[in-house]
């Protein structure tokens, strides 16, 4: 007999959109088998009926037969040869009667009982098992609803735990009523095709065949049903979860959050899938997923939203914030977190791109112990290792500072900032003193005015990454130790919330700036700012080492980390013409040479070059404005 097509009892627990649309397909089938089984039930009958009827029609033509001879005829002289022979015909017609008695009881012990046993054995268990299953099934929904709801702030544990047993329970109930629908579902493909032939010969290998397929099904089915009570709640390992963040692909069900008025929101609970560099989603009873978000250079940060847990949100490279996804446990959440973030570099597109993964974060889960040398890193031309000169609009790289012992670099022990950004109003309220804070949360005048003096502004999108005191800043090697131990803390931690801002870079300052309020978070005059480097591969990251002092005597060194939507090249290029700027306003000479040197805005603002050279960090011609 050929193969027939299955439903796979491994993907019943997952219940994808695509096991669901491929159970449709079945559940399709199935409904077309018995409408069929019912019509060609009914012709059956109506052939058996007629056979019944010609029974009784063949019996009463011989008992009318033998009824001639009972009449009283007022001419009856010379009827014994007529009632002879209507005698004899009789008898040939009640012969005829026990063949049709016997044709009529074999076609109902061998086509209509077998028709009629099919229909209410395998049939009605198909269609009682998928009413079962859709019960599990909203059952499941409902208890996720709720699960999902539970407040993040004001955690009860006993309300949780009593949720996740209820979950547990409704997904336990799904699962071996899946089993068993399938299972159904699967044994009917054979069943068919044995109801069908089963007056002919070739029944009894069929049936052979369905006995074996039924036995592999009903090992498969106690296997499954043997997984371990973890596998049905969830978070149930939220203490030490196994999380893979090498994860170039991922899928599994999420809630994803819609707005649906002005101050009103709803959450849904759909199948997301990434493909390539895209993230797909897909509701139950589709044929095929959707795009839903291009995840090539966005960025993934955990949010707080609506007191539920285990949020993040996806944020476009153009900083606008993107769709808000909750997972259902912890593993699920930070390996989506990783697994999108590990995409958004386009490490699929790389020959081996598990491998390009597993070096990327074993890179960031390095220990945070100092390593004893930096000699083995690679010398890379930066801009924060040019220096511009006026006279001859060349430029010349300095002299780089002897590699020192990470120990020199960063003391052992020190501790990470992840939060650099105040609240905006007690930043505000600060840096004010007794001066009223602007309710509206709008940039001071003083802030204004230096803006339109500045001959330099250029605004970028960053997330700030952390930051921690150092000891130095002679060499660029202290950012990029800062930035190795900042990224291993993160990574150990498992810290995935970044505050994103719009950095301000002018020929005064850097300026920290709420993209949603508008208001100055931080400020770090570009005097004070010492060093500054991009990451050498990962081209998006981006840090600088501020040099204060604090008290006659006493000065500070703090090395600040971001990732930025576009590359840490360019960041580190308009530093390094800022700080330029600065040193050229000392000449009026020296200003007048660079503004010759570098494009001018029609306000008189520098333009800064959007293209770096990869290899020697030359500028391309073509730009586009400094002013935000």
């Amino acid at each position: 007999m050929p193969a027939v097509d299955k439903l796979l009892l491994e993907e019943a627990l997952q219940d994808s959109p695509q096991t669901r649309s491929l159970l449709s397909v079945f559940e399709e089938d199935a409904g077309t088998l018995t409408e069929y089984t019912n019509q060609l039930l009914q012709a059956m009958q109506r052939v058996y009926g007629a056979q019944n009827e010609m029974c009784l029609a063949t019996q009463q033509l011989s008992k009318q037969l033998l009824a001639y001879e009972k009449q009283h005829f007022a001419l009856g002289k010379g009827d014994e040869e007529v009632i002879s022979t209507l005698h004899y015909f009789s008898k040939v017609v009640d012969e005829l009667n026990i063949l049709h008695s016997e044709l009529a009881k074999q076609l109902a012990d061998t086509m209509i009982l077998p028709i009629i046993q099919f229909r209410e054995k395998d049939l009605t268990e198909v269609s009682t098992l998928k009413d079962l299953f859709g019960l599990a099934s909203n059952e499941h929904d409902v208890s996720m609803a709720k699960y999902s709801r539970l407040p993040k702030r004001k955690e009860n544990e006993k309300l949780k735990a009593e949720v996740a047993k209820e979950v547990a329970n409704a997904r336990r109930k799904q699962h071996l009523s899946s089993l068993q629908y399938y299972c159904a579902l699967n044994a009917l493909q054979y069943r068919k095709r044995v109801a069908m032939m089963e007056p002919m010969l070739g029944y009894t290998r069929g049936q052979g065949e369905l006995e074996a397929e039924a036995e592999k099904m009903r090992v498969s089915q106690q296997d499954l049903i043997a997984l371990n009570e973890s596998v049905y709640t969830p978070d149930s390992d939220v203490t030490s979860p196994a999380i893979n963040r090498n994860l170039i692909q991922k899928a599994g069900y999420l809630n994803l959050r819609n707005k649906t008025g002005l101050v009103t929101t709803t959450w849904e609970r759909l199948y997301f899938f990434t493909q390539g560099g895209n993230l797909m989603c897909q509701p139950r009873g589709a044929v095929a997923g959707g795009l839903i978000q291009d995840l090539d250079n966005c960025s993934v940060m955990a949010v707080d939203c609506e007191d539920r847990r285990y949020c993040f949100q996806i944020t476009t490279p153009t900083g606008k914030a993107g769709i808000t996804l909750q997972a259902e446990s912890k593993k699920e959440y930070e390996e989506w977190i990783c697994a999108i973030n590990n995409i958004s570099r386009q490490i699929y597109l790389t020959d081996n791109p598990e491998a390009a993964a597993i070096k990327l974060n074993q890179t960031a889960l390095q220990a945070v112990t100092p390593i004893t040398s930096l000699g083995k890193k690679h010398e890379v031309h930066h801009p924060s290792q040019n220096v511009k000169n006026m006279e001859n609009d060349k430029t010349i790289p300095s002299e780089s500072a002897d590699i020192q012992d990470s120990t020199q670099l960063i003391a052992p022990g020190t501790p990470i900032q992840f939060d650099i950004v105040l609240p905006a109003m007690e930043f505000l309220d600060q840096n004010r003193g007794s001066r009223r804070a602007n309710p509206f949360g709008e940039s001071e005048d003083s802030n204004k005015d230096e803006e339109e003096d500045s001959l330099l502004q250029q605004m970028f999108v960053v997330r700030f990454l952390g930051s921690m005191a150092v000891q130095s800043d002679g060499t660029c090697e202290v950012i990029y130790e800062a930035m190795r131990q900042v990224l291993a803390a993160r990574a150990i931690h498992n810290i995935f919330r970044m505050t994103e801002s719009h950095l301000m870079v002018t020929s005064k300052n850097l300026r920290l700036i709420d993209p949603q309020t508008q208001v100055t978070r931080a400020s770090f005059e570009l005097t004070t700012v010492t060093q500054f480097a991009a990451h050498q591969e990962n081209r998006r990251l981006i840090g600088f080492v501020v040099h204060l002092t604090e008290t006659p005597g006493e000065e500070s060194m703090s090395a600040y980390v971001f990732e930025s939507n576009t590359e840490g090249e360019k960041i580190c290029y308009a530093i390094s013409l800022g700080k330029e700027i600065i040193e050229a306003q000392k000449d009026p000479a020296a200003l007048a040479q660079l503004m010759k040197s570098v494009p001018l805005t029609n306000d008189g603002k520098f333009m800064l070059l959007n293209d770096l050279s990869e290899e020697d960090g030359t500028m391309h011609e073509g730009g586009e404005e400094s002013e935000a």
